[in-house]
């Protein structure tokens, strides 16, 4: 039957049975549409606010099939999104009407143990990449979510853990797999096609289709100290701020974010009262032995509600805590600011705007930057925001999908009340309405703007890749 799929000039194209024939033999893997009884599973991605009907999603089996994809997509003009884990937040591995080249069953991980590194194919989580490397005393610098996909996080720069110790998740890429807009494989890094290589470690899905990323393996013990204290919201302000102070001059080996819950939440185990709390969360990956002192002012700068801090095993407990929170279907909308730093003013918006949040699943982050992240140089890589100290994350999460509208005012206005204060764009992995905003797609980039168009022109200046946070090529601009 033929089947109508959506272009890139905002038309539609249809397909002839022949057509559609000649294309499924070229490849290995399979192509669903919607009469397949795995289409509707296939189409669902983590966020549940996310309803896309696609045309066509093409599960490829491997880099051969990436190629012929793309050059079939290339020579029909069809509107494309890629897939790797589906855990953006935003949705843009799937598009209504149009094809997707779907990742998913190529997520094989390869350790070398001479450099040490380990090769992840695109459709991998972060559990996989733990569970090849956890008995090995190494690990990559990556998110905190063990279900979220490799590629996405990497291609918006990866905060995690190791942040302040090992920097960002693009600053331990060594290579990449790359299948360009003209369908063709190439490899990328430091020595060739270095231009790519620049962009692709901040600049998003926005040069061709990453099919595979080669990391350096950096060493952890199997325990780390961390901390989880909970405090009163009530002192929610002076929390911030004592964070604040202690984060400024803490051991590069300890990562932490503040976390703000400004509804009643039931705290693991069911062992306390439900109530608004701060916490501090905290990951100490320096010598074991140098770790409880590390993270003991967070535990006694006040009397706290609870305190599950101790030593943990880095890849099955610190790298799984948050799973549970944030479970596949439910609805998220997040948004995200950087800062040179936190002042009392900026302090009292978080904490007052966090107190009135709608959902109390919904939360405040506040990421301490610093460490090995300012290290690197802000036109090192295409991840501009080299020299900003936090930033604060606004997770609004519900359940159903009516309560959207309520959970994403609150989210938008603590954004709105806090942007005056803050730096140029948004962390695009919380992008908040980046999606429609070209001014903060090119705000997250600062002075890296430029040159991410002029490399967009050389490697895609049709446009292909634009379903995503899209930079537009030079020319267009």
């Amino acid at each position: 039957m033929p089947l109508k799929v959506a272009t890139l000039d905002n038309d539609c194209t249809t397909l002839s049975d022949q057509v559609l024939e000649d294309f499924i033999r070229q490849l290995r893997g399979v192509v669903l549409r919607e009469d397949d009884p795995e289409y509707e599973k296939s189409r669902r991605v983590w966020n549940g606010m996310i309803d896309c009907y696609p045309a066509m999603i093409v599960r490829c089996a491997g880099t051969s099939d990436v190629m012929a994809v793309v050059k079939f997509a290339r020579a029909h003009n069809l509107r494309v999104s890629v897939r790797g884990g589906g855990h953006n937040v935003a949705g843009k591995a799937v598009c209504d009407q149009g094809m997707v080249i779907d990742l998913g069953l190529m997520n094989s991980v390869w350790v070398d143990h001479q450099v040490p590194s380990v090769r992840v194919q695109a459709g991998a989580r972060l559990a996989d990449v733990d569970e090849k490397t956890s008995s090995l005393g190494l690990a990559v610098p990556v998110g905190v979510v063990s279900r979220t996909g490799v590629a996405g996080l990497t291609l918006h720069g990866g905060l995690g853990w190791l942040l302040r110790r090992d920097g960002l998740t693009v600053d331990n890429l060594l290579a990449l797999e790359v299948v360009t807009a003209e369908g063709k494989r190439i490899v990328v890094n430091a020595r060739e096609h270095a231009d790519l290589f620049w962009a692709l470690r901040g600049g998003g899905g926005n040069f061709g289709v990453v099919t595979s990323f080669e990391y350096r393996l950096r060493p952890i013990e199997s325990k780390v100290w961390f901390a989880a204290v909970l405090y009163p919201y009530a002192q929610a302000q002076k929390a911030i701020a004592f964070w604040r102070d202690f984060m400024t001059t803490a051991p590069e080996e300890l990562s932490s974010f503040c976390v703000l819950r400004g509804r009643p939440m039931q705290a693991a185990g069911h062992k306390i009262p439900r109530q608004p709390v701060v916490a501090f969360l905290a990951c100490y990956s320096g010598p074991f032995d140098r770790g409880e002192e590390a993270i003991r002012p967070l535990r006694e700068w006040s009397t706290p509600i609870a305190d599950f801090s101790g030593p943990k095993d880095y890849h099955l407990q610190v790298q799984r805590l948050f799973d549970k929170d944030y479970p596949e279907g439910r609805c998220y909308y997040w948004d995200s600011l950087f800062f040179n730093d936190l002042d009392t003013r900026t302090i009292k918006i978080i904490a007052e705007h966090a107190e009135h949040c709608v959902s109390p699943l919904s939360s405040v982050n506040v990421w301490a930057l610093g460490g090995a992240m300012n290290h690197v140089a802000p036109s090192a890589t295409a991840f501009g925001k080299r020299d900003c100290k936090f930033m604060v994350a606004v997770e609004a999460n519900w359940e159903g999908s009516e309560g959207a509208p309520a959970n994403m005012a609150w989210a938008i206005d603590l954004v709105d009340a806090l942007r005056p204060v803050s730096r140029p764009g948004v962390y695009l992995n919380f992008p908040g309405a980046a999606a429609g905003l070209q001014s903060l797609v090119k705000g997250s980039y600062d002075g890296n703007f430029a040159k991410l168009q002029e490399i967009k022109k050389r490697y895609d200046p049709d446009n292909m890749w634009r379903g995503n946070f899209n930079i537009v090529p030079e020319c267009d601009a």
